[in-house]
């Protein structure tokens, strides 16, 4: 091979052996897909076709290196066990080098391939240092609107030759790509069953072949308002994945001049392609959830202080549907540590959320259907209090998640969150958490869950907290985080047998103070505010490491493989 494996041949063995969860996709032997218009059987294979390309696209912007690497692995691999073993780690990751979830360096392939900060959107030679110097230079210079096109989300960067940076749109940059996605998905479009999908559809395509965020604005606008469809296609466009984009706040000197220009940072999105089938039984039950919307945007702290987006007059711009899932690529098969179990789209950030358009809540079964009972009781034995044993149910994380995707819609806009940096994803994902539990109480007063689900959910998410490794990733620092502030605040606590005991009439007052101090650093606007908050509850000492130790002793399969069957 031209690029040396770095992992020997007898670790990729112990991967797969002991570390390796599978989530499995559906088939055509599934009952969902047989009860399926001819049609849409026929629009199902092309959306994946183009779910397919999309994951060219995101190898593209994981590392420049990515695809060459892959068709180098797949040519070996007939040859070559180990060659074809570590095809098998690149597809977990969708690229060359990922986080597992437990190391805290990240876990690289080869020899020479490095997992970048600035994954593909920049030059891997860009320092952050270089890069705000570059910046400030093009801001002083009247180059205010180059400037933003770099720091827009839908941007490759590049070096101009001249010692500065230029910017490539999505659409120029991936134009083959996009063009061929777009084609596919006006075949789908011929031949699916619903009218409103089909139309998504053809404003998805546009937009995938023109510079022009309207189209971007106006395709999102109508996947939000999809209710009653058949099928399920997103691209997502997500941008936790971009570490460089976020430091330029870090920078006061920066941070002032793009202030001055009136530019708004927006890390880049990472692309990813969803395809599934509408699982209406499913869906009913977040359907229970969405009524109680409007009445949650009006109970989160300092609501008179912003603009809640979720709900315009009478109208609830909130939609929901669960999902047999088909397809995962892109963004949704990097599974590095971890895989997505529901998404809320679109972001903050996005044109169509900023002129009034509505979200959506699509959640992944298959992906939740794929965890370990066995370990869940062996977990429960070595780490919680038998008292508590009756109130962990791996249902009752399905409710939290709802809560979840539905927090993400409440509280302060992006104009806020954005002015975080590279906090603004930890205090986001701390802040729909925490939302979460605040609200379910609300459930319970309509009657959508009981008192003893409550209490389900509220072990559930706790014991969901305890952190296997130091985390990285952002939903796992939020874990951290909650985990220590229930300790501090005399919640939680371990008793002589190291095992967890909890103080429920505490737990509810508790809660509301963290989502009132989370939403109070959203709106502070402050980097260095959330910073300082984030490290006071991120301490990792004797009980944190204990708890990681021990369930890391209970065995983690904290690498992840997608069965994909179309």
């Amino acid at each position: 091979m031209k690029h040396n494996i770095a992992i020997p041949e007898e670790k990729f063995d112990e991967i797969f052996a002991s570390k390796l969860r599978f989530v499995n996709l559906i088939d055509e032997d599934f009952d969902g897909y047989k009860d399926l218009a001819e049609g849409d059987k026929k629009a199902l294979k092309y959306l994946v076709r183009a779910a397919k390309i999309m994951n060219e696209v995101s190898l593209e912007q994981d590392n420049p290196m990515n695809r060459a690497l892959k068709k180098e692995l797949e040519q070996e691999a007939v040859n070559s066990s180990h060659a074809a073993k570590a095809l098998r780690l690149f597809n977990c990751f969708n690229g060359a080098a990922g986080h597992n979830g437990i190391d805290q360096d990240p876990i690289e392939i080869f020899e020479d391939v490095k997992l970048l900060p600035g994954k593909n959107f920049y030059p891997q030679d860009l320092s952050p240092e270089e890069f705000h110097n570059i910046l400030k230079g093009m801001l002083k210079s009247g180059q205010a609107e180059n400037v933003k096109n770099i720091l827009s989300a839908r941007t490759m960067v590049r070096r101009d030759g001249k010692g500065g940076l230029k910017s490539i749109d999505y659409t120029e940059y991936f134009k083959d790509e996009f063009s061929r996605i777009a084609n596919e998905l006006e075949l789908a479009a011929h031949y699916s069953t619903n009218n409103e999908f089909n139309e998504y559809l053809g404003w998805q395509a546009q937009a995938l072949l023109q510079n022009n965020e309207d189209m971007d604005m106006l395709a999102d606008k109508h996947w939000a308002v999809l209710q009653d469809t058949p099928l399920e296609f997103t691209i997502s466009r997500e941008n936790y994945d971009d570490e460089i984009t976020g430091t330029v706040l870090e920078d006061s000197e920066l941070k002032a001049l793009l202030e001055e220009a009136n530019i708004t940072p927006i890390a880049k999105d990472m692309l990813g392609a969803r395809v599934g089938i509408i699982n209406k039984k499913g869906t009913d039950l977040l359907l229970t959830f969405k009524e109680q919307m409007k009445n949650l945007a009006s109970l989160m702290p300092y609501s008179d202080k912003y603009q809640q987006t979720i709900a315009s007059g009478d109208q609830l711009k909130q939609t929901m549907v669960d999902v047999d899932l088909v397809a995962l690529c892109g963004d949704f098969a990097q599974c590095r540590g971890g895989i997505t179990t529901a998404e809320n789209l679109p972001n903050d950030d996005k044109l169509s959320v900023k002129m009034g358009g509505g979200r959506r809540n699509v959640y992944h079964r298959q992906v939740r259907m794929s965890h370990d009972p066995e370990r869940d009781k062996r977990l429960l034995n070595a780490l919680v209090s038998e008292g508590l044993h009756q109130y962990y149910d791996h249902d009752s994380d399905h409710i939290f998640v709802i809560g979840h995707e539905n927090g993400h819609s409440l509280g302060p806009d992006s104009s806020y969150k954005d002015a975080l940096g590279n906090y603004r994803h930890i205090m986001e994902e701390n802040k729909a958490d925490v939302v979460s539990v605040v609200m379910m109480p609300e459930y319970v007063k309509s009657g959508v869950i009981s008192e003893d689900m409550l209490k389900k959910i509220y072990v559930t998410w706790i014991i969901r907290c305890f952190s296997k490794a130091k985390p990285i990733e952002s939903h796992r620092v939020g874990d951290l985080i909650h985990f220590n502030y229930l300790l501090e605040h005399g919640v939680i606590w371990f008793n002589s047998e190291n095992k967890m005991e909890l103080d429920f009439a505490k737990l509810p007052k508790v809660l509301e103070e963290l989502l009132a101090e989370t939403i109070d650093i959203q709106l502070s606007r402050s980097p260095l505010k959330a910073k300082e908050w984030i490290d006071k509850y991120t301490k990792w000492e004797d009980l944190q490491i204990y708890v990681a130790d021990m369930l890391q002793k209970l065995g983690i399969k904290n690498y992840i493989e997608i069965k994909a069957h179309f």
